[in-house]
């Protein structure tokens, strides 16, 4: 199933929050700009920002497999997927799978609850 270590899953859980916490950072639920790029237009204005960069750091740092399982286990905590599914949602996070996984995940606002809803679900699975 997931192949990432639950340190570093908590790790990300915790600077998502608190990125996605700060006062000045809104990423729009519905585009506001037609090209695919949206989210890296948002998240540009963050570059900067000490914590995003951590957390962007990271998600960059894991392995691919390791950055398709979070994505996957995104899609299971959001909904998108059933954790019976886990197998669907890992291989098209896959097949989606580029070199903006960092920015794709931090343009998601409720990350970090979808990351937590995710693992409860997958838990609850493998009990």
């Amino acid at each position: 199933m997931l192949n990432i270590d639950r340190d570093t899953l908590q790790a990300i859980m915790d600077k998502s929050r608190e990125f996605h916490a700060k006062e000045a950072v809104s990423i729009p639920e519905v585009p506001t700009s037609p090209t695919d790029d949206w989210a890296m237009q948002v998240l540009a204005d963050h570059a900067d920002d000490a914590v995003y960069s951590e957390a962007a750091g990271i998600i960059r740092d894991l392995e691919p497999d390791q950055q398709v399982g979070l994505v996957a286990l995104m899609w299971v905590g959001r909904g998108d997927f059933d954790a019976s599914e886990w197998d669907d949602a890992f291989d098209y996070a896959a097949d989606a799978h580029n070199e903006r996984t960092a920015e794709y995940l931090l343009a998601t606002p409720l990350l970090s609850d979808y990351l937590r809803e995710g693992l409860d679900a997958l838990d609850t699975l493998e009990e």
